[in-house]
């Protein structure tokens, strides 16, 4: 018998918005996946490096997928891996994670693209097909790559050489110059591109997104909505981590005190809720 209670509903995980931002990344990654460049990406903390990341190699799609379940058919063309080093790592690990991640990846995208209607002999080409393709990783997307030493960027640069795939190099501002030092390395990059913070028109257009989960509607006339909206643009600065942290508390405010209206007053207690850094 299930132990999963048949009324409970998981939490839709928040869609996605597509900034000027992310469509800047996306062209960035689609240049390193086309022309088999080593490409950096690099930016402060909280501007959407990570979740852009996710959101492009449709990881969030790939990482849920339980043992033996159908993957979504849009999972067909999957050909990018993102791969998180851990704090702790080597070159053996390393090269041992990103096989067995690609071994992963190809095995979903040639899941996701059988078709089960067609005939023994579609089928059996198609499974040739797909063994002929056993390398099919194009781009391998590597965040929190500050935490990479010499031997282990030398691990990566052998295996971009040896498997031609492309290779994107993504942290902290900062990470340009420090690969400057490794020559052979830096000799292969063929872009870098800054990811930078969320530009107020950017802003806005979340915010209305945001307002509408808290049950309102964004009102250009309304001088209390437009004044808490300066308050959030003056205190996140275009981080879109610091934004949802602040909605966060700004919902949860409102919830506890039968709130109906977002205010400066309300903008100003959910700051006071959370530590923020300088960056």
């Amino acid at each position: 018998m299930s132990r999963t209670d048949p009324t409970a509903t998981a939490a839709k995980p928040e869609p996605f918005l597509i900034t000027k931002e992310y469509r800047r990344f996306e062209e960035f990654c689609n240049a390193c996946r086309r022309d088999r460049y080593i490409g950096l990406c690099y930016g402060p903390p909280g501007v959407g490096k990570t979740l852009s990341a996710r959101y492009y190699a449709r990881w969030n799609l790939v990482e849920g997928l339980a043992p033996f379940e159908d993957p979504p058919r849009e999972l067909a063309e999957c050909r990018t891996l993102l791969y998180t080093p851990g704090v702790i790592h080597s070159p053996r690990t390393i090269k041992a994670e990103l096989a067995k991640g690609i071994v992963r990846l190809r095995a979903v995208a040639r899941q996701a693209g059988y078709d089960l209607s067609a005939s023994p002999a579609t089928l059996e080409y198609h499974a040739f097909s797909m063994r002929e393709y056993q390398d099919s990783c194009e781009l391998i997307l590597v965040d929190e790559a500050d935490r990479l030493k010499m031997p282990s960027l030398e691990q990566l640069r052998d295996l971009y050489d040896r498997k031609g795939f492309g290779l994107v190099l993504i942290g902290m501002p900062g990470l340009e110059k420090r690969l400057a030092r490794y020559p052979q390395l830096y000799s292969r990059v063929g872009f870098a591109h800054a990811f930078r913070p969320l530009s107020q028109a950017e802003m806005r257009f979340i915010l209305e997104h945001h307002w509408a989960q808290l049950g309102r509607a964004l009102e250009p006339t309304e001088f209390t909505d437009q004044e808490a909206v300066a308050a959030i643009i003056r205190i996140t600065v275009g981080n879109f981590r610091l934004l949802t942290r602040l909605i966060a508390q700004i919902g949860r405010i409102m919830r506890v005190n039968g709130l109906q209206t977002i205010t400066q007053e309300v903008v100003e207690a959910a700051r006071e809720c959370l530590v923020i850094g300088t960056t």
